[in-house]
């Protein structure tokens, strides 16, 4: 396949992003007013409730058995993988570039979260189709390639809706909290008796104030006592702590996505369940057919979003180009090197099946760009919209060529890969 085969076949995703994101941008121009920041928000909390856990659910329910979830063992690591390398740059480049408070879980974010789904269910059975491919037959291939991208964008939606989900929650929750210490009027201190050991400012109500009692009129009994008062408050934090991190994780877990990606799994496992809405003779195929038509919505209307908030971007947000060019060279220049290395050890240690197809789709998820989901994670939590759409913007433009490149090399390395191996057979 040549350099620009291959470059047309993935630039057409990009290129689909970038033109309807254009068009959600004229629509949210003051001359149409069509989607205005209301009907952006109403329209994306949509797309969470409804249409992302439909897509989820027909793709995996449809294309992954539980033989696949078997053999194709190592993709959820590879992906995990992923967002933990990009994770860690996005922090260190945080801690370097400092951005605003509101920024710095974007940044992470953008970093370790690829778009895993789409991107690669265009660009891998458009390779397969090529002529002089290291994949095997045409029709073979792409069944194979459809079947890893489904299974690719389902574990992709899993881990983004549980650590990017929670990372962009919790980074909202800290500027929020940051935002409302700052905005609120602190009393000076009017005290008459006030001398130079009292505080200027009253921190908190009076009946907040503890009492100290000196050292030396405590006796054996109240340290006891304290002991014991100290002992239970320790226990009660714990167990609160445990409560919460409980809490949190059922939530992430009862979040609509994540319900579409088990649900999805346990339908795709289960014979009996996958027979009853999969197929022509199936008697609840009309459930399928409902799912996918709604999941056909999601792409288009995250699109359409993401272009409503870059209006708004390009008017309101000033991004340091320090941060752009950060972003791109952690996803586009280290990453893919990173994952070229997981592969070749995977490889060597005989974790990986010999399919060169699998590898290639292992290889890609390191090289996409950011996630649209974050585009709706932050429309959700009110804030970094404009900026989130201004750093998609540059990444995809981007993309179009870094993804280019990369596919060609990988490509290029599981050919020679393959043509090795049929010598070594040949030869014995």
């Amino acid at each position: 396949m040549g350099f620009w085969s291959l470059f047309e076949t993935a630039s057409m995703p990009l290129l689909e992003v970038l033109l309807v994101s254009s068009i959600g941008a004229v629509m949210a121009t003051d001359y149409f007013n069509i989607l205005s920041s209301d009907t952006r928000k109403s329209l994306n909390k949509i797309v969470f409730v409804a249409f992302t856990p439909s897509l989820i659910f027909a793709s995996l329910a449809k294309t992954v058995t539980l033989q696949d979830i078997i053999s194709w063992w190592f993709m959820p690591i590879n992906i995990g993988i992923t967002f933990i390398c990009g994770g860690i740059l996005g922090w260190i480049a945080a801690k370097l570039i400092k951005p605003k408070p509101h920024l710095e879980g974007l940044l992470i974010a953008m970093c370790s979260s690829g778009n895993l789904g789409n991107i690669l269910l265009i660009i891998v059975p458009a390779i397969c189709t090529e002529g002089g491919s290291p994949f095997g037959e045409h029709s073979i291939c792409k069944s194979k390639g459809l079947s890893y991208s489904s299974f690719s964008m389902a574990l992709g939606s899993f881990y983004i809706w549980t650590y990017t989900y929670q990372l962009l929650k919790s980074s909202s929750s800290r500027y929020t909290t940051m935002k409302e210490i700052e905005d609120s009027p602190q009393e000076p201190n009017k005290d008459s008796n006030a001398n130079e050991k009292t505080h200027l400012l009253k921190g908190e109500p009076q009946e907040y104030i503890d009492v100290v009692v000196p050292l030396s009129y405590s006796t054996s009994d109240d340290t006891q006592i304290q002991g014991l008062v100290s002992k239970d408050v320790k226990k009660g934090k714990f167990s609160s702590k445990v409560a919460e991190i409980l809490h949190t994780v059922l939530e992430e877990l009862l979040a609509p996505p994540t319900l579409g990606s088990i649900v999805g799994l346990v339908f795709g496992a289960t014979p009996w369940l996958r027979n009853l809405v999969i197929g022509d003779n199936a008697p609840l195929r009309v459930i399928q057919d409902s799912v996918t038509l709604l999941g056909d919505g999601t792409i288009p209307c995250i699109t359409l979003i993401l272009g409503g908030n870059l209006i708004q971007g390009l008017r309101r947000t000033s991004i340091k180009p320090v941060i752009i060019i950060t972003m791109i060279f952690v996803r586009f220049v280290i990453l893919p090197m990173i994952g070229i290395l997981v592969i070749k050890t995977a490889t060597s240690l005989g974790l990986l099946p010999s399919d060169p197809l699998f590898s290639f789709v292992l290889l890609i998820q390191y090289t996409v760009p950011p996630a649209m989901n974050i585009s709706t994670m932050t429309q959700l939590f009110n804030v970094g919209q404009e900026e989130c759409s201004v750093l998609t913007m540059w990444c995809y433009l981007v993309a179009a060529i870094a993804l280019t490149g990369w596919s060609t090399i990988f490509y290029e390395l599981l050919s020679a890969k393959q043509a090795s191996k049929k010598s070594a057979i040949l030869i014995l």
